[in-house]
């Protein structure tokens, strides 16, 4: 069975064909953050607009790269939710059309899910069940994870997500956008001890995070300074933000499989990428003797190839899944514990 993944929940336009015996046959992918870059974030507008310029081009390209006509796809797969609304309404209706027009059943698939999955794609997948980090630019999230579509929500962020405490405090530093790759750079070169930002709900006794105070701790550091940071101290500054997140989310990982009694995490999302994160994370599992797993880095951000493969994973325990009903509706905000294979 092939699978056409159509993902546009935000600033990446990403299409790919998954095929359930031969695995992943082509990917393409186009980010927008040099159009972004300009504003300091992503202008959905703009996102929405550029979607529409992206997506039969990318399309083609991976139809060509694989070698495979419309005609020999089984279904299309597409990220119905959550997101922005108008760039998810540009790829819906992008599937259901090309859906409509081949004769093609199409399903929609949940962003958070083709993240969740997305480690499955690697040459050593995960087995289930296991303890999944979602980190991103908009969710942090604790899910057990018992099977494709058996979610359990353990916690997650209060207010910022980690993605968003990234991106807010390296603007506070003068980083630009996306500030989650520079600054967690820019700490490499700084010194651990400079620094001793707090480690919000560290100690909270539940699965939950905040990190909405963490940024403010940034603010307040960066307006106690002279008008001139200089590049040392801001190095110093991204050290202590990056020490404090990553503590964080390391402890919290370690509390949820210490009380599920799982010995796999997954992680998933765009901050899965981070250097620090990967480090302490690697190393809490060699002193608690559990094992992690994560993305191909190519996979960690948006991309086609998770939502295809999390299409094709559904339809897999469920022929019927994918129906030919090409009328379709976003879900800018959907819970992912809310999901469940019918």
């Amino acid at each position: 069975m092939i699978v056409l993944g159509v993902e546009s929940s935000c600033d990446e336009t990403g299409l790919a064909l998954y095929d359930t015996q031969r695995g992943l046959l082509s990917h393409a992918l186009h980010s927008q953050v040099a159009m972004h870059e300009e504003y300091g974030g992503v202008v959905p507008e703009l996102a929405s607009r550029d979607h529409i310029r992206r997506a039969i081009p990318l399309l083609e390209q991976v139809l060509g790269q694989a070698k495979v006509d419309m005609k020999d796809v089984d279904a299309i797969a597409y990220t119905q939710g959550p997101g922005l609304a108008g760039a998810l309404l540009v790829g819906s209706s992008i599937a259901c059309s090309l859906g409509l027009a081949a004769d093609k059943p199409v399903l929609g698939v949940h962003h958070l899910e083709g993240h969740l999955l997305s480690p499955l794609l690697a040459k050593e997948p995960p087995e289930f069940p296991f303890i999944a980090l979602l980190v991103s630019g908009g969710h942090t999230q604790l899910m057990r994870v018992d099977g494709i579509g058996q979610y359990t929500l353990l916690g997650e962020t209060l207010d910022d997500a980690a993605g968003e405490a990234f991106d807010k405090s390296a603007k506070l530093l003068g980083l630009g956008y996306p500030g989650g790759p520079a600054i967690s750079r820019l700490a490499e070169f700084g010194d651990p001890n400079a620094y001793k930002l707090p480690r919000p709900m560290l100690h909270s006794k539940d699965f939950n995070f905040s990190f909405s105070g963490l940024k403010t701790a940034v603010l307040t550091v960066v307006k106690n300074h002279p008008a001139n940071i200089c590049d040392q101290d801001k190095a110093n500054i991204a050290r202590g933000f990056v020490d404090a997140i990553v503590d964080v989310l390391t402890a919290k990982c370690v509390s949820a499989l210490k009380h599920t009694g799982l010995k796999r995490l997954v992680i998933a999302g765009g901050v899965g990428a981070n250097t620090q994160l990967r480090e302490s994370l690697n190393a809490a599992a060699a002193k608690k003797r559990f094992k992690v797993y994560y993305p191909e880095l190519e996979f960690c951000t948006d991309n086609g190839a998770m939502i295809a493969f999390a299409g094709a994973m559904r339809m897999q325990i469920n022929p019927n899944a994918a129906k030919k009903d090409y009328s379709f509706n976003v879900l800018p905000r959907w819970p992912l514990d809310d999901i469940r294979v019918v």
